[in-house]
Parts: structure tokens; C-alpha cells; sequence
């Protein structure tokens, strides 16, 4: 079951995001790290009925960020569609002992018919350059890869920024 996240919620957030970053981390993949995703930021997204969390027997397994607002580091990309009615996604985890067993493909599935639905011209997501997982997952999906962002507080390396357009 996907449905919005509540503010009791939160420690169970944190508990995946916090169990992402370590198994990435010791993947050798800094896309998420003790800043990032933060408190707050998770705060913030369920202020904004912008964060969906995914229960698995009763249980908050992953998390996904909808929002229609754009990212100051989005701008210079050279996006397919004008930036003026597309969905963002951000911060999709799966907790790791639930991945590799389709459930990025149920939260993206709803991701993108909650974007078809709401008449969202285009899905855009940034993904790291290290994580070849989700590029592979996105690219697979029909997502184009479009250009580079920066986040230095999480590593020194690029994210890829990607589009799907919607019909």
C-alpha cells in the first residue's frame, strides 16, 4: 500500500533513509549520507503532502517525494519539456532488505500515474553518476539522461539529471 506519510511517521522514514545510505555507503556509492536526507527535509515534504511512503505487512519499507516545485541546481538543465508542469521526484528508497523485489517499480509505477492522472507534462529525477542501479532502473523506464548537477555536500561527484515526457 502507497499513501501519503503522517508526522508519526518520521522515525520510521529516518529508519529507512538512514539504512539506504549505509548499505550504499558501503557499496562505495556517497548519494545519500548523515546529511542528506535529512529531518527536516522529511518534515517538510509531509507538511507539504509531498512525501508517500510504501507498507509492506504493516510496515514503512520505502519513501517517495512528488512535488511540482523545481530545485534552484534544475534550472540550467536543458530539460525536454518547458519547466512550467512537471512532477519531481525525490528521495525513493526501498529499505535493503526489501530491494530487489519490485517495489521502486510499484513506487514508480504510482509516481508516474499520479503525474498522468494530475496532467503533469513530464516526470524529471536527479540520480547519482556512481549509482548505475538507478541509472539503469530510470533509463529502463524510457527516462533520458540529460545533464549534470552538483550537490557538494553529498559527494564531489556529478548526478545525472533525467526526463521522461508523459502523453
Amino acid at each position: 500500500m502507497i499513501r501519503l506519510a503522517r508526522k508519526e511517521d518520521i522515525q520510521d522514514i529516518l529508519n529507512v533513509a538512514k539504512a539506504c545510505a549505509a548499505d550504499m555507503i558501503a557499496k562505495n556509492i556517497f548519494q545519500w549520507n548523515e546529511e542528506y536526507p535529512s529531518k527536516e527535509a522529511f518534515e517538510t515534504d509531509i507538511s507539504r503532502n509531498e512525501l508517500y511512503v510504501l507498507i509492506s505487512n504493516e510496515k514503512i519499507i520505502g519513501t517517495l517525494v512528488l512535488t511540482p516545485k523545481i530545485d534552484e541546481e534544475y534550472i540550467p538543465i536543458k530539460w525536454l519539456t518547458p519547466s512550467k508542469n512537471n512532477l519531481y521526484v525525490h528521495r525513493l528508497s526501498i529499505h535493503p532488505n526489501h530491494q530487489g523485489k519490485g517495489y521502486a517499480r510499484q513506487l514508480m509505477d504510482y509516481a508516474e500515474n499520479f503525474a498522468i492522472e494530475n496532467h503533469y507534462s513530464s516526470i524529471r529525477l536527479d540520480t547519482f553518476s556512481e549509482n548505475h542501479r538507478n541509472q539503469k532502473f530510470y533509463e529502463l523506464r524510457g527516462y533520458k539522461k540529460l545533464g549534470n548537477i552538483y550537490f557538494p555536500k553529498q559527494s564531489e561527484d556529478p548526478f545525472y539529471c533525467y526526463e521522461k515526457v508523459l502523453k
